[in-house]
């Protein structure tokens, strides 16, 4: 049974540094992930370092994915390297045993067709053989530190951290072990549908003799459904063709119902996307002045943002609004809108990308305010977003407008704006 979704690994923000308090997480699913973790590694003295680790902020971002956990490590002035756990993922004949055994009971198939994971799950997985939890000997680690001990602090510690995810999407379990949540509940979605089909097939009735009569009032539907099919009646014919095509039978105009139409299909695409799991989340609603600004973005007829720019409330604001949805969608507005401070891990990463991303060594230092990084003689700008890329900025007399597509890569965006 194919998951029918295209797997993709999710980024979390790096866990700023924790001075004492516990290092377990909170829900039963951290504990039970951190309880395998201790017995199927052999730790010894790398738990206490691995702990004091995982609450000393040097791990970078998490990205989880099918098969597999990763960070970055930064210690002190050194080039971070990676720290990587592999988890094998769970083949289909053992996906399939698990719905099959959920399907089984109720209240497990409620709360995972409802977008939770229900607490008897793990002891499901365990007694079809599908554990969700590691097992002895199956999570395997990699760091870039060369420490001989096996696991590394740094191994441990970002295994405990998983652990303090999972107090949030214990969904993650899955993810690591091969499935998102979505296709999980597709899948057992599959059995439920099959099982339907099943009883119906086994329910149904030996056919009647056809009759041409009607089935009188109170007759059992299967002796209903086996009365011969009656042809429906034929179309009306077709109404005649208007002769004037600019009257509007309605009295609404044509671009406004082209408007919704357009903004229907854009809505529906997003739900789309996240239902066949190629996007996260689904679309959130949005705002009036982001709508506004969306519409103005989007739309391809010219007067819609003028009818906007006289309509709302920051008709200044809407044309640079506009381009930055054109760049970057809701974030490209957040990064333009909404200053944050990213912290230092963010601060250093962005510093040591930016050092070795140019060969002008006139280049300055840039003059960083929050999530804004400026070179004010070159008047160019970027903008660290929440979605954790660049947005390139630059200056128009005295504002700064958004200037192109965002990226992953500091050094990339800023080459890219110095050759524009």
């Amino acid at each position: 049974m194919s998951g029918g979704h295209e797997h993709r690994a999710r980024g979390f923000a790096a866990f700023p540094a924790r001075r004492g308090g516990r290092v377990r997480g909170r829900s039963r699913w951290s504990q039970a992930w951190a309880d395998s973790v201790a017995d199927g590694w052999p730790l010894g003295e790398s738990l206490p370092k691995g702990q004091a680790v995982a609450r000393s902020g040097r791990l970078g971002p998490l990205t989880v994915g099918p098969g597999h956990l990763s960070a970055q490590v930064y210690e002190g002035t050194e080039e971070p390297y990676t720290v990587t756990l592999a988890l094998p993922e769970l083949d289909e004949a053992r996906w399939e045993a698990l719905w099959e055994r959920t399907a089984d009971r109720p209240a497990e198939t409620d709360a995972l067709l409802s977008g939770e994971l229900p607490p008897g799950l793990l002891e499901t997985a365990e007694d079809v053989g599908a554990g969700l939890l590691p097992g002895y000997g199956e999570l395997d680690a990699e760091c870039g530190c060369d420490v001989p001990d096996d696991p590394c602090a740094h191994a441990v510690a970002l295994a405990w951290q998983f652990s303090w995810l999972l107090d949030d999407d214990p969904a993650l379990l899955l993810l690591v072990r091969g499935r998102d949540l979505p296709s999980a509940s597709d899948e057992l979605r599959s059995v439920l549908f099959l099982r339907a089909m099943s009883e119906s097939d086994a329910a149904e009735p030996e056919p009647a003799e056809p009759s041409d009569a009607a089935a009188p009032e109170g007759t059992p539907p299967a002796e209903a459904y086996a009365r011969p099919r009656v042809l429906l009646p034929a179309l009306p014919p077709p109404p005649e063709a208007v002769e004037d095509a600019t009257e509007t039978a309605t009295g609404v105009a044509a671009d406004p119902l082209e408007r919704l139409v357009t903004d229907a299909a854009a809505r529906a695409a997003g739900l789309l996307a996240y239902v066949l799991g190629t996007a996260a989340e689904p679309p959130r609603p949005l705002s009036l002045w982001q709508d506004t600004v969306r519409i103005a973005a989007t739309h391809p007829d010219p007067r819609v943002p003028a009818r906007l720019r006289a309509a709302c409330e920051r008709p200044d604001e809407l044309d640079r609004a506009a381009e930055a949805w054109r760049w970057g969608g809701a974030e490209g507005l957040k990064a333009l809108e909404e200053p944050w401070h990213p912290g230092e891990p963010a601060a250093a990463r962005a510093a040591a990308a930016l050092a070795t991303g140019w060969d002008d060594e006139d280049l300055p230092e840039p003059v960083v305010r929050d999530n804004h990084w400026t070179l004010p003689a070159r008047g160019l700008q970027l903008r660290y977003g929440r979605d954790r890329r660049w947005y390139p900025y630059r200056d128009r007399s005295g504002t700064w407008w958004p200037a192109g597509p965002p990226a992953q890569d500091p050094a990339q965006v800023l080459a890219e704006l110095l050759e524009g």
